[in-house]
């Protein structure tokens, strides 16, 4: 009698999903330029916003570069976005998503794999911009903790707009479409608080600002730099942004997380 052997178990959601993470980490570990590059970009644009802009932006009672360098590190989630929609591109192009598509693994595994290695490359690349900031006279008023939430928060929200590029990494097709179609997404950086206050807009365009996911994080950042000065400067303390920022980035990754899951497993 032949004996009848169970098949082999897949890898966990887990395993696979460090695998992958790991192997997206020796690809800018053996590539550094690719992180090099992006940091060299956001802290010559911090500079322009720095000395070129600075000068001609009046934000009240808060100096410019308190007001300027929070929504910076938190939009500079967006630059650093633009690697990863490449990166999913680059792997549908070459062929290894069709090889981890043969493995008996969760599809999903793949690409929160490829999601929690790119937030920590960003997280690298968020610190360089805050000590950047701290070299061109940025300076928190709040406490330590405070210091480290704001952090935290902009790790949180490049997370979940990963999401947002690893889904047009996988629609776009090619690495170059990818970047061009992360493109689209910068408007939003200044239609929002990031830059200039809200209040010096057009008032048609003010509705928008207000209420758009970005402008919700960088108040929620900005508001825990300032601390105690949060309610006086902004109207609110932290926790009256913090829970807004926090709904929408559970919304981000709810939705494109569901969408990038669904076209990675049509392929």
């Amino acid at each position: 009698m032949t004996a009848i052997t169970a098949p082999a178990r897949g890898a966990s959601m887990l395993g696979a999903s460090a695998a992958v993470a790991r192997r997206t980490i020796r690809k800018f570990v053996r590539s550094p330029q690719l992180v090099v590059v992006g940091t060299i970009q956001g802290a010559m644009f911090l500079l322009i916003f720095r000395y070129v802009f600075g000068g001609a932006i009046h934000t009240g009672s808060v100096p410019y570069v308190d007001f300027l360098v929070p929504g910076f590190v938190t939009t500079s989630v967006l630059f650093a976005g633009m690697m990863t929609a490449a990166g999913v591109a680059e792997d549908l192009e070459q062929g290894f998503v069709d090889r981890l598509r043969s493995l008996p693994i969760p599809r999903a595994a793949v690409l929160a794999g490829r999601a929690v290695a790119d937030t920590g490359v960003l997280a690298w690349t968020l610190a360089v911009t805050v000590a950047i900031g701290f070299a061109v006279g940025f300076r928190v008023h709040g406490s330590v903790p405070q210091s480290l939430a704001a952090f935290a928060l902009c790790v949180l929200f490049g997370f979940a707009f990963i999401w947002m590029f690893v889904t047009i990494g996988l629609f776009a097709g090619t690495a170059q479409a990818a970047q061009g179609m992360s493109l689209l997404v910068f408007p939003l950086t200044f239609v929002s608080s990031a830059y200039v206050p809200v209040q010096s807009m057009p008032g048609w365009l003010q509705a928008f600002a207000e209420h758009q996911p970005i402008t919700s994080m960088v108040d929620a950042v900005r508001a825990l730099c300032l601390g105690d000065r949060a309610v006086a400067v902004m109207g609110h303390s932290a926790g009256h942004y913090i829970v807004p920022a926090l709904i929408w980035s559970v919304a981000l990754v709810a939705i494109f997380g569901s969408v990038s899951v669904a076209r990675f497993r049509r392929g």
